[in-house]
């Protein structure tokens, strides 16, 4: 049964790590609706390589329309996490242990959304300490799956492994 994926992207978000997922929920059947301040908006990626035309605004949304989260790395979950909205869109997935999908720099906003506690989880290096500061029983895994609802990975070449683990939670 196809699904519906919330995506929480802005500007700067890592191009790979939000087109391989992406392809991957969309060739398993999947919808991928793009979630930014603004509908229409067009963000680009870190690597200038790939732009993501919004499909939604946060203001328009609830997580009730949605089947999962996915939060593509690089700069921009760093940037949704200044804004609650985003951050409360987030928490109110995990509260009703809905999928989410974190990637790389993606579990910032679990961390700011304080929804990572007692969870088994991974990212990129450099957050790894934030995590556990978060109460996270961080993982150094290419893939970490928590409770058949948060999957997560560290970096690109982890794609691979997060594509296999999403896609099949989402059936």
């Amino acid at each position: 049964m196809a699904k519906k994926i919330a995506t929480v992207i802005t500007d700067m978000f890592e191009d790979v790590e939000y087109t391989d997922p992406a392809k991957a929920f969309k060739d398993a059947g999947h919808e991928v609706i793009a979630i930014e301040k603004e509908k229409g908006k067009k963000v680009t990626g870190k690597n200038k390589e790939i732009g993501v035309t919004i499909d939604e605004a946060i203001d328009n949304v609830s997580p009730d329309q949605f089947d999962a989260l996915f939060i593509p790395g690089g700069f921009s979950p760093d940037q949704l996490r200044a804004d609650e909205r985003f951050v409360n869109f987030t928490r109110q997935f995990m509260d009703a242990d809905k999928p989410v999908f974190a990637i790389c720099h993606g579990p910032q906003l679990l961390i700011t959304a304080k929804a990572l506690e007692g969870r088994k989880a991974t990212g990129f290096k450099s957050i790894q300490v934030d995590m556990e500061y978060a109460k996270a029983d961080v993982q150094d895994e290419e893939v970490v799956v928590c409770n058949n609802q948060l999957v997560t990975s560290r970096q690109p070449n982890d794609i691979p492994a997060f594509n296999r683990e999403t896609v099949k939670l989402l059936r």
